[in-house]
């Protein structure tokens, strides 16, 4: 039986490979982005909104449900990121990334878990990042709106434990995405030093571990987080 998947941050990048992955394997996909949907499928729905807007996601994920009566799988993939200097560091620009990152996955989670609870089942996956734990310089903001992320997992997962609904996070190495195309070259080169494995990774590694945490089969696996390329706290 296909899937009702929601997807944040789909119009490129990660969030949209994603989708098309879960497209092809014939589910549902609704994504959501700040702008119009790249992505022409007939299972394909695109919202077009800030995901740190509290009335919008509500607005949508109530659309989802009178459509669709359940949702299966939230992927929080949306996020932004921004290298300054903690001494540098504009307001907005902390306001912007907690927005989309912390704020917007907060919203997500608190109401797609909502429709998970009426039919006892979910799974969700959250984006962490490698910032975190390598305590990459220039990353601080960043860092901090995805360790929130972390806590957010693990508390919210003994929370929902009781709904038959599993909450984890992923934590990618750079991938090449428009998220990294302005960070420094040696900046880059540094961070991939200090994983086990030197390399970028690759939407298969995402997947894969996506993939194992909205397995069926992963309903004894909660509150994790699984940092790849070798990173661990």
């Amino acid at each position: 039986m296909s899937k009702i998947i929601v997807i944040t941050g789909t119009r490129k990048g990660i969030g949209k490979e994603l989708s098309e992955y879960y497209l092809n394997k014939d589910n549902i996909v609704i994504g959501c982005s700040r702008g119009e949907g790249s992505i022409a499928h007939k299972n394909y729905y695109h919202y077009e909104l800030d995901v740190s807007d509290e009335k919008a996601v509500v607005s949508m994920i109530r659309n989802v449900k009178k459509e669709f009566k359940r949702i299966d799988v939230l992927l929080n993939n949306a996020g932004i990121a921004s290298m300054n200097h903690i001494m540098l560091t504009p307001y907005k620009t902390v306001k912007d990334i907690m927005g989309t990152n912390f704020f917007g996955s907060f919203l997500f989670m608190r109401e797609v878990s909502k429709v998970m609870s009426k039919n006892k089942y979910g799974r969700i996956v959250n984006f962490a990042t490698v910032a975190a734990p390598l305590r990459l310089e220039g990353e601080a903001i960043y860092a901090a709106s995805k360790a929130a992320i972390v806590n957010l997992t693990e508390v919210s997962a003994r929370e929902l434990a009781g709904f038959n609904i599993t909450v984890n996070a992923i934590g990618p190495t750079p991938v090449p995405t428009d998220l990294i195309k302005n960070v420094p070259k040696e900046k880059l080169d540094a961070l991939l030093q200090m994983q086990a494995i030197n390399r970028f990774g690759e939407f298969r590694d995402i997947v894969n571990t996506v993939e194992f945490f909205v397995d069926e089969k992963s309903d004894f696996i909660t509150g994790q987080v699984l940092y790849l390329g070798g990173v661990h706290y």
